[in-house]
């Protein structure tokens, strides 16, 4: 399949995700979300993504297991320490700096998982104001889209292979000890309030000061990281902060935010006058009904911008003044505060002309109205020239949303015209060489423009390798802590494995009594020091051997019928007495008894041996 199309089943499997769980995974890279699933569904040797939905419809627990996969957990406390030693040097003293006494101070870790990078945040601050001023003043909220990663992130508790990053002084002032684990101190700990947050569907936490998501960008779409960059530039103060992880470098949003320090991705938010992001972000933020009608809204505005006229007004079809840009306002009079009047209440609905009816024209024949030259008359007798247009705006359905009105100075160019048709001939010469002028320089600005777009485009495909290869390495810590964890418990297990053979083989060493097990082939398994003593073979010579190919002074043909009959299930006991000679040559009373080796089924026989004379004990009150 060629890499720009989409597998349709993997597609219907996201939309399956989306209706039944409420969660939209659409917005992923679509790479590094076929990879994280597939791995899923290969561990449970399942071939394809249609077959996974199948399961998924049968087996609801699976979808955490799915959840766990996609989400890619991987964060410590101080990560990258170069970056957070220059946030702590330089960006928090100046966020404190410049707010008053007492003030709160707002933070906001999105994509927080287990909280180490909160719990970070917290000592930081503490170190700077005080453990008793940072419980005051600083609210720090943590969130993450994985319930499970929240859970162990409200309980604080770490192991000293996380806390290996926090110098010894640090660890025992902000941890307690308890056994093996690290416990981050309480007190501190009610400065962070954990809680689930989409970043995709849920609103933004607002009035931030300093906003950390560090490498969570990386695994998003750039449509879906606009979106999210979006909500943050709403979510911040003006002088608020975003801290990235170091494969994240804003390169194509310098219109919402400006490096502070490139090299350890520290921002600073560009401010905005423009009320569009905030509007997006509430329409994204809303219920059904709030979000279609601000989306009505901000589309409105949106085509107003477009506008190539320099001042503009955007009025609603109901007749209501919903925009005026800044040139509005400064050419005829108008406040923010005219916003929402009706349009015919305003001296611009009848002077310098009549507009009113040349609205009712435009929504009438459906197109643009353009009026040239317009003339309006200033205080101090000047005359105004403007170019004027007036189009409406209409939705999906041809239903009109309203118009937008420009009005385009043109003043200068009228007067220059005049003077122009004076000098017409003389200037004649100067126009020619002026338009072969500007025709070059057009044709070097679209050269420089090509050029910047390939520069662009080179860009974007840089920095979608290099989060892509950022996601990569994540994925391989994640199992190479997998498999650290695994191999733990495999050498726990070992060591209680060895230490089980070495009580087992002190039990068979302490017996009087030999014992030797066969599996259900007649091969010995276990053979202890007193058969040793007895028949004068070692361990290392009979194990693996058949019983009845042993040459020793005891005439192991005559156990083939009870093992037999043991193996079989006919008996559970048997014992005989066997006349026998030891490895000293002496002739012996061999008292035998067999029982069956049993786990979930016969897997063998025990026969336990002795010399009748040693162990008389054993034996007495037996007739035979």
């Amino acid at each position: 399949m060629n890499s720009n199309e989409k597998d349709p089943n993997f597609e219907n499997l996201l939309i399956y995700l989306r209706q039944n769980r409420g969660f939209d995974f659409t917005g992923y890279k679509r790479s590094t979300l076929i990879r994280r699933v597939s791995k899923r569904i290969q561990s449970l040797n399942i071939d394809n993504f249609a077959d996974y939905l199948d399961y998924l419809e049968v087996d609801p627990d699976e979808f955490n297991h799915l959840f766990n996969t996609i989400l890619i957990n991987v964060t410590g406390f101080f990560r990258d320490a170069t970056a957070w030693e220059y946030l702590a040097e330089q960006v928090l003293p100046n966020l404190i700096k410049n707010k008053k006494n007492g003030e709160t101070i707002r933070i906001w870790s999105a994509g927080c998982a287990s909280g180490e990078e909160a719990y970070t945040l917290a000592i930081l601050l503490a170190e700077i104001l005080g453990i008793e001023e940072c419980r005051q003043r600083v609210k720090i909220y943590a969130t993450d889209v994985d319930e499970e990663a929240l859970n162990q992130a409200r309980q604080a508790v770490y192991s000293h292979t996380d806390v290996q990053a926090i110098s010894p002084d640090i660890q025992q002032k902000y941890f307690q000890i308890l056994g093996k684990k690290f416990v981050f101190r309480q007190d501190l700990r009610r400065s962070v309030i954990f809680g689930r947050h989409d970043l995709l569907q849920d609103a933004p936490i607002s009035r931030l000061d300093l906003l950390v998501c560090r490498n969570a960008l990386m695994y998003f779409n750039s449509e879906t990281q606009g979106r999210i960059l979006a909500r943050f530039h709403f979510a911040l103060n003006d002088s608020g902060f975003l801290f990235l992880g170091k494969a994240e470098m804003l390169l194509m949003y310098s219109h919402l935010f400006t490096p502070v320090d490139l090299k350890n991705r520290i921002f600073t938010k560009v401010s905005s006058r423009n009320i569009r992001d905030r509007l997006l972000v509430m329409a994204n933020s809303g219920n059904d009904q709030s979000t279609q009608l601000l989306n009505r809204d901000i589309r409105l505005k949106e085509l107003a911008f477009d506008t190539t006229s320099t001042a503009q007004i955007v009025i609603e079809a109901n007749g209501t003044l919903v925009f005026i840009n800044e040139q509005a306002r400064n050419l005829f009079g108008l406040s923010v505060k005219d916003i929402g009047r009706p349009f015919q209440d305003l001296e611009l609905s009848y002077r310098p002309l009549e507009l009113r009816s040349l609205i009712e024209q435009a929504y009438r024949e459906a197109h643009t109205i353009s009026l040239a030259k317009v003339e309006r008359y200033l205080s101090n007798t000047d005359i105004q020239y403007l170019d004027v247009q007036i189009t409406p705006i209409y939705d999906t359905d041809h239903h009109p949303l309203g118009v937008t009105i420009g009005f385009d100075d043109v003043t200068l160019y009228v007067k220059l015209q005049e003077e122009l048709q004076r000098s017409r001939q003389e200037l004649e010469t100067t126009n020619e060489e002026l338009q072969s002028t500007n025709e070059e320089l057009e044709t070097t600005n679209e050269e420089l423009q090509s050029t910047n777009e390939e520069l662009e485009t080179t860009n974007e495909e840089l920095q979608s390798t290099n989060e892509e290869l950022e996601t990569m390495n994540e994925e391989l810590q994640s199992a190479n802590e997998e498999l650290q964890t695994i191999n733990h418990e495999l050498s726990e297990r070992t060591l209680e494995l060895n230490r089980a053979n070495l009580f087992m083989i002190s039990i068979l060493r302490s017996l009087q009594t030999g014992i030797i097990v066969v599996d259900n082939r007649h091969h010995i398994s276990i053979w202890n020091n007193t058969v040793e003593d007895l028949w004068g073979l070692r361990n290392d010579e009979v194990l693996g051997q058949s019983i009845f190919n042993l040459d020793i002074g005891l005439a192991v043909e005559q156990l083939r019928l009870p093992i037999a009959e043991i193996l079989g299930g006919k008996t559970q006991f048997h014992e005989m007495i066997l006349e026998a000679t030891n490895r000293r040559g002496k002739t012996i009373q061999c008292y035998i008894a067999l029982t069956p080796l049993i786990e979930k089924e016969i897997e063998g026989v025990v026969l336990m041996m002795a010399d009748i004379d040693k162990i008389n004990w054993i034996i007495s009150g037996h007739k035979f």
